[in-house]
């Protein structure tokens, strides 16, 4: 009741800006009250945890209470953390969020939506028949549908191996890891009348030896796993069917049955009775209650809900961008990756003609379709190939330019490596844990020690091809500036361990956990990227596209938020803001020195321990020290854990190769790595008298331009708005950030776009109102509420009546209070009175003849973005492929037109895999039959489709408008909608 009244006064605000009404934003108040409460409440002890205990509750128990689905609890989260955030901390200390574990929750319950469907994929295509249904629970003869239950009891065998083997967030790889594992054990268990297969002659079990098929190799090759990690997972799962069921196990060279017929038994284990009808019903019970027992006070998800098919907790599907059918979220997790966002590259999962072969539709080389589970797989294959055959320690080459510094930095590369990565990827030495706890940590610690290698060697790797082109810019091998920088040294570590675990798809130490862990922020992060990319030839485009995503990220709000490196840079760049932003309290924190984080960590290794190269950034006792910021949450310089968003697309937002192009900023102006890293005070050796901190700023400005500019292209086709109204929003954000840059302190850029678009509307007497720019918003791949619902306003120098200030206000109001004050001398610069209202025909962006605004010389022309020209994808067949812009999608996919179009990522079946869509495609085009079908003019019935129709469905239309100019109406304060 504490927590409801100190945060009941912050509901009404998110029923107007959600667009919700009152009760439903009610429910979701209280849902979130409940489950602070079950995650935050302490206990104290024996006979008080005994009672918490009892009276805890699970995240379903609360959403089944408060009649919410799971996709839109977590969707809505992030709002109540940020405007709840002080509220928070003063009840339950700073340490709130780390003990809160939404971001960590999230994640698992999309790692899990998505093993479950592959699961449920795979053993559709072993053991079931077209036409069977998973679902069904009871046969017409009212028998047990044995065929359910064997599909139940092997998802309570991974989950027994989650609960007992895995950490309690496991990373997606390691999950579908044990997700094959439970095949296997299904594979020899269940009576081969249920196969669906010949275990002969079939597509799936290709590697075959002279004892027959080698069973587990053959998983691997079909889902791209590593065989020694297979068969130490299905060790644990032996081991504890062993331990839970009470099951002998038995070698299977030793066992003769049925089910073991053709396979090469060799190293397999059997339980005999495991499946049997006399005992099969009791192993399922004793499964059912260890799940019960194993997380009866973990107040977490019921993970039996998967295959329970809860609807109404579900969703009514899952996070996969498969088949969630709610209207807008399955547009909120398209950028799942999935093979319709993808295109096939070496590293990439092969798509291959399907074929029938024993009844079976499959490929022909026993490889199965590409989804996200199996794209994450091929990732960690890429790790495992490329980077871990590699040397752990520096190559002669890397030693070269190591060497050829004024002092020889080798040891001091080697030694820093080691103490950042181990603080980065920590191993938990508790030896008082005992029984499954002691396992999962022997595990967990097994699984840093491998991540933090494969992080040093991919560090050393890139480290070496960025030294060669550096050095070859330079014309000097002496790159003593670049090689002794300590802030570039953990920038490039960390980028090699965010790329290791984007990698394995981890739930927890989920970005920007490396920047804390590091001691940078995200502005020193967004300076390496870029190289890091370009040195690393063989990253599979989901890495890079990862990398894409993050730099998207940062520039988008992290490098704005307090503590950002990036407020030092300016106060040299731009020395009119430094009142503002020592006002602020913007300004990073010294870096926390490398013997600081060494202490930190205890860390002690047999490495030559040299004087720290860092000299004016040490303050040892700010390491992983958290701060209260101005608007009440609890965040560190490096911003620990204080930006929520779909945590599945942070670490997976594998998204078009268009999108790609868009943000690869690779055309702006580049500058020698030493000076992006140099002092900023210190003259560009190649910047015309600029400092570096000038240089530096320029081309952080323009990646900012650049990426409004795409952002600002979106929202205008989706409004169906003119080029010239785009023109004038994107010369007004161009302003903005030049003259009043102080707005985009503590903000997120798309914030500023949309009053941009809401100004120049009203400056062009065009009814668009924020509700529709917000609706419009949200239908964005980036759009998320919170950036609409949420915005920061500061209130240092007002007084609240002695009341908590509400330093997060809607958008509406951040429009009135704060940025028309800001930039009214700005609107008298724009000239709108040749500007029309909506147009039926959207702009093409690359359009050469763009040009500004007649009658406003002043109006900057919009930057030219990538060709979005279709691109011919077959070299037999006339098949192009064009990105579709969302203005196209919304009429594409109306209900009358549905039926005419396959867009990719909207699959022309329910519940229906968009890799199937494709694989359907590509077997009609390499279909040799030729087939004719007559054309019935004479049908009246049917009629005929004009060409006109047709043009115009690839368009939205409606009415024209007259305007004129008033810059005056832009100072009307826009009112609340209900």
């Amino acid at each position: 009741m504490k927590l409801f009244k100190e945060t009941k006064h912050l509901v009404s605000s998110n029923v107007s800006a959600a667009e919700r009404t009152v009760e439903e934003a009610e429910r979701f108040w209280f849902s979130f009250v409940l489950y602070s409460l079950n995650r935050l409440s302490e206990k104290g002890g024996d006979s008080a945890q005994q009672k918490s205990d009892e009276n805890r509750f699970t995240l379903c128990q609360i959403l089944r209470a408060t009649r919410l689905n799971i996709v839109y609890f977590f969707e809505e989260l992030p709002q109540f953390v940020v405007k709840a955030g002080l509220v928070l901390t003063n009840m339950y200390g700073e340490d709130w969020e780390t003990r809160l574990e939404a971001k960590e929750m999230q994640a698992n319950f999309e790692h899990l939506t998505l093993i479950s469907k592959s699961y449920k994929r795979a053993f559709r295509e072993l053991f079931l028949s077209s036409d069977a249904n998973i679902g069904k629970q009871e046969s017409a003869t009212g028998a047990p549908d044995y065929l359910s239950k064997y599909h139940r009891f092997g998802w309570l065998l991974f989950l027994a191996l989650r609960v007992h083997a895995f950490s309690h967030f496991a990373d997606l790889v390691t999950c579908a890891i044990g997700f094959v594992s439970v095949l296997a054990i299904l594979i020899l268990h269940v009576p081969i009348c249920y196969r669906n297969f010949k275990i002969n002659d079939s597509p799936h079990f290709v590697k075959k030896g002279e004892k027959g098929v080698d069973l587990l190799a053959s998983l691997c090759n079909m889902y791209d796993a590593s065989e020694a990690d297979l068969r130490r997972t299905l060790k644990m799962t032996n081991k504890l069917m062993e331990d839970i069921l009470k099951k002998r196990p038995c070698p299977a060279s030793e066992c003769k049955t049925e089910t073991l017929e053709h396979i090469d038994t060799d190293g397999l284990v059997y339980f005999d009775g495991l499946l049997e009808e006399q005992s099969f019903l009791s192993n399922l019970s004793i499964l059912e209650n260890d799940y019960d027992d194993a997380t009866r006070n973990r107040g977490d998800l019921d993970e039996r809900l998967f295959i329970n098919e809860e609807d109404s907790l579900l969703g009514f599907g899952s996070l996969s961008g498969e088949d969630v059918n709610i209207s807008g979220i399955k547009r909120k997790f398209d950028s799942i990756p999935s093979p319709s966002k993808t295109i096939s590259s070496p590293l990439s999962p092969h798509c291959h003609r399907a074929s029938h072969v024993n009844g079976v539709l499959g490929p022909l080389n026993g490889k199965v379709a590409s989804t996200p589970v199996s794209t994450a797989m091929t990732t960690a294959k890429w790790l495992r190939s490329f980077i871990c055959p590699l040397p752990s320690r520096p190559s002669a080459e890397l030693q070269h330019f190591l060497s050829s510094c004024d002092k020889d930095v080798t040891n001091d590369v080697i030694r820093r490596a080691h103490i950042i990565l181990e603080a980065i990827f920590p191993c938990s030495h508790d030896c008082s844990l005992t029984g499954s706890l002691r396992s999962a940590n022997l595990m967990d610690n097994t699984w840093m020690e491998q991540r933090r290698l494969e992080a040093l060697k991919l560090y050393y790797r890139v480290l070496e091809a960025m030294c060669t082109a550096e050095a070859q810019i330079l014309r000097a091998p002496n790159l003593t500036s670049l090689l002794t920088n300590e802030r570039f040294h953990r920038c490039m570590l960390a980028c090699s361990a965010e790329l290791v675990l984007a990698t394995h798809k981890t739930a927890t130490m989920l970005f920007p956990t490396v920047l804390g862990r590091t001691g940078i922020t995200a502005f020193d992060l967004s300076k390496v990227i870029e190289s890091f990319i370009r040195h690393e030839k063989s990253l599979p485009r989901e890495l890079k596209r990862h990398l894409n995503s993050l730099e998207e990220r940062l520039l988008e709000s992290m490098v704005w938020d307090k503590g950002s490196s990036l407020y030092n840079t300016l106060i040299v760049a731009r020395p009119a803001l430094s009142s503002e932003i020592n006002r602020l309290g913007l300004l990073a924190e010294p870096m926390p020195s490398l013997d600081a984080i060494a202490m930190h960590i205890n860390f002690s290794e047999g490495i030559p321990t040299v004087p720290s190269l860092q000299k004016h950034e040490t303050s040892p006792s700010n390491f992983g020290s958290l701060i209260l910021g101005q608007n009440g949450d609890v965040r560190s310089p490096k911003r620990l854990c204080t930006d929520y968003r779909s945590v599945l697309v942070e670490r997976n937002s594998f998204t078009s190769p268009v999108k790609d192009r868009l943000l690869a900023f690779s055309n702006l102006r580049k500058a020698p790595l030493q000076s992006v890293f140099a002092s900023p005070t210190r003259p560009n050796p190649v910047g015309g008298g600029e400092t570096c901190a000038e240089t530096g700023i320029n081309i952080f400005f323009s990646k900012i331009n650049k990426l409004a500019a795409v952002r600002i292209n979106g929202m205008v086709e989706r409004l169906q708005l003119s080029q010239e109204i785009r023109e004038s929003v994107y010369f007004l954000f161009q302003q903005i950030l030049s003259q009043r840059t102080s707005l985009f302190f503590n903000h997120h850029i798309d914030q500023i776009i949309l009053c941009c678009l809401y100004v120049v509307a009203k400056l062009s007497q065009l009814e668009l109102p924020f509700k529709e720019i917000t609706s419009n918003y949200r239908k964005q791949l980036q759009g998320r509420p919170e950036v609409y619902c949420s915005v920061f306003v500061d209130r240092s120098s007002t007084q609240q009546n002695g009341r908590t200030r509400q330093d997060h206000v809607g958008i509406v109001a951040f429009y009135n209070t704060k940025f028309i004050p800001a930039i009214k001398h700005l609107l008298e610069e724009l000239d709108l009175s040749r500007t029309t209202t909506r147009t039926t025909q959207v702009p093409e962006s690359n359009n050469s003849n763009d040009g500004p605004c007649p009658g406003s010389p002043k109006v900057a022309s919009f930057p030219s973005l990538p060709d979005m020209s279709p691109m011919k994808v077959s070299a037999k067949h006339n098949v192009y492929v064009s990105p579709l812009r969302a203005s196209k999608m919304d009429a594409l996919i109306s209900h009358s037109a549905r039926s005419y179009y396959a867009c990719v990522g909207e699959s022309t079946h329910a519940f229906q895999s968009p890799s199937k869509d494709l694989t359907a495609i590509n077997n009609q085009l390499n279909s040799t039959r030729n087939i004719r079908i007559k054309l019935k003019f004479d049908d009246l019935e049917g009629g005929l489709v004009s060409d006109s129709m047709v043009a115009n469905s690839l368009y939205l239309q409606s009415g024209s408008h007259t305007l004129a100019s008033s810059p005056g109406a832009a100072l009307k304060s826009e009112q609340p909608e209900s």
